[in-house]
């Protein structure tokens, strides 16, 4: 690992810790030329993954923009960052685990919908409403009565 001071290419590991729930090692370490301390983080490289658009353009996937939307549908409710940042995990995690090149946005909106529904309904609805676009009450208040038909569901074995 270079130095980031003096540029040397040589340098020892002090102390190493995983992070993010393992997904990460960070390691503090020490040039040895200079004695300049600095720290690196480790993380597995994740293939490159597409994200199919309404518009069949194609972008890559980029989970800060779930993270965004969660959090919009979730301001000033009370959800903590850890349920925001879990629920961006296992919608990540499900994507890369699918194995495919290429996902739908609405795929992605389904799982976090689903996942909000569980979590927040007030949260849940705000998603629904930007993602599913919503123009007029009356698609409002079907998508209300689907939650609440939803949610007097016997729940499955």
């Amino acid at each position: 690992m270079k130095c980031p001071v003096c540029g040397f290419e040589d340098c020892k590991v002090l102390d190493s810790r995983p992070v993010s729930g393992g997904a990460s090692i960070r390691r503090k370490r020490e040039c040895i030329q200079c004695g300049k301390r600095f720290t690196t983080y480790e993380t597995i490289e994740q293939p490159t993954l597409l994200v199919v658009k309404k518009d069949q353009s194609r972008e890559r996937f980029d989970e800060n923009k779930i993270r965004s939307g969660i959090l919009a549908a979730c301001h000033k409710r009370p959800v903590s960052a850890a349920e925001i940042d879990a629920i961006v995990t296992r919608v990540t995690q499900t994507v890369y685990n699918s194995m495919q090149e290429e996902v739908t946005t609405r795929r992605i909106g389904e799982m976090i919908m689903e996942e909000l529904r569980r979590l927040d309904e007030v949260a849940y609805i705000r998603f629904a409403s930007v993602y599913r676009q919503f123009t007029d009450l009356f698609t409002f208040l079907a998508e209300m009565t689907r939650l609440k038909e939803k949610d007097s569901e016997p729940p499955e074995a």
